[in-house]
């Protein structure tokens, strides 16, 4: 109906009584003072202001609607405040928390880089752990974490797909040939998950897909994993983005539909309006073809 940066034109009018001192007060030229008064009347199609030789008077109109427009004022005042004081609370840190594989793809891409520059009184702190971070006990802050959410205290939403293929050495390969299909999976070595990964969905994989497989070496994290299988010691599902990153590494077998899961980006419920966690998420989505890239490949 109008522009509400008129208001502040008409108020300015009634303190001042005068165009000319209404535009000192705003900072502005006394032409604009009256092209905005003129234009908000306009716009209602009522007229508020009559000029006389001493300055300018309220119609009755425009006395009517002061305390309004006087209200308006408060209340973008206040605003302006809220806007200030959410600001002077972006500061801190933000516990992010991410698997150790991932890590150095998420340094890597700039995402942090970015961030501190679009948030300067903000850091990320990263919260790397053999096991997941417990959010809802306050061990981190914020979580990239693959599959689907068990924790039902948690929220979050998708921002990516965590894809997995097999992969082996081109040592192995040249020493031991290539594996073309699952079948030909159990004439081969095969690194698989313990400890900490013994029920991942990967080593589930590994059981049902090649059953009798053999495994010659075991590891309890995906990087030991990676380790194993460039040194050529034998073959193992592993998340794309990592074994497409290592040079020495080729697929042997592609996407392995079974191990595709969705990326999520979780925190506590409690933290989610909290501003310098409000700033993270809507920086993560902001940055999603990123991320996506960075977490799926």
């Amino acid at each position: 109906m109008f522009d509400w940066n008129d208001i502040k034109y008409l108020l300015a009018v009634a303190r001042q009584g005068s165009t000319l001192a209404a535009a000192r007060e705003l900072a502005v030229n006394q032409s604009t003072v009256h092209r905005r008064l003129a234009e908000l009347e306009r716009r209602i199609g009522l007229r508020l202001v009559h000029r006389h030789p001493t300055g300018y008077r309220l119609t009755e109109v425009g006395k009517q609607l002061l305390p309004l427009s006087a209200e308006v004022e408060e209340s973008v005042a206040g605003l302006e405040r809220g806007i200030l004081s959410l600001k002077n609370e972006l500061t801190g840190t933000v516990r992010l928390t991410c698997p150790e594989p991932i890590l150095s793809r998420v340094l890597s891409s700039g995402f942090v880089d970015r961030f501190d520059q679009r948030y300067p009184t903000l850091k990320i702190e990263f919260v790397i752990s053999d096991r997941y971070v417990d959010l809802a006990k306050g061990e981190a802050d914020v979580a990239f974490r693959s599959g689907e959410p068990s924790d039902e205290r948690l929220v979050g939403r998708k921002i990516a797909d965590s894809t997995w293929a097999v992969y082996a050495s081109r040592d192995y390969v040249a020493r031991r040939g290539q594996p073309r299909s699952l079948e030909e999976l159990s004439g081969h070595d095969l690194i698989g998950f313990d400890g900490v990964m013994e029920n991942h969905r990967a080593t589930q994989w590994l059981a049902n897909a090649v059953p009798g497989a053999r495994i010659v070496a075991h590891n309890n994290s995906v990087l030991g994993v990676v380790s194993a299988v460039k040194s050529g010691l034998g073959v193992a599902p592993l998340p794309i983005p990592i074994g497409d990153a290592e040079g020495e590494l080729i697929q042997v077998l592609p996407l392995v539909e079974e191990l595709t899961r969705a990326w999520y980006l979780l925190c506590h419920p409690d933290l989610r309006t909290a501003p310098r966690i409000s700033a993270f998420i809507d920086f993560v989505i902001e940055e999603l073809p990123l991320i996506r890239k960075v977490l799926g490949g």
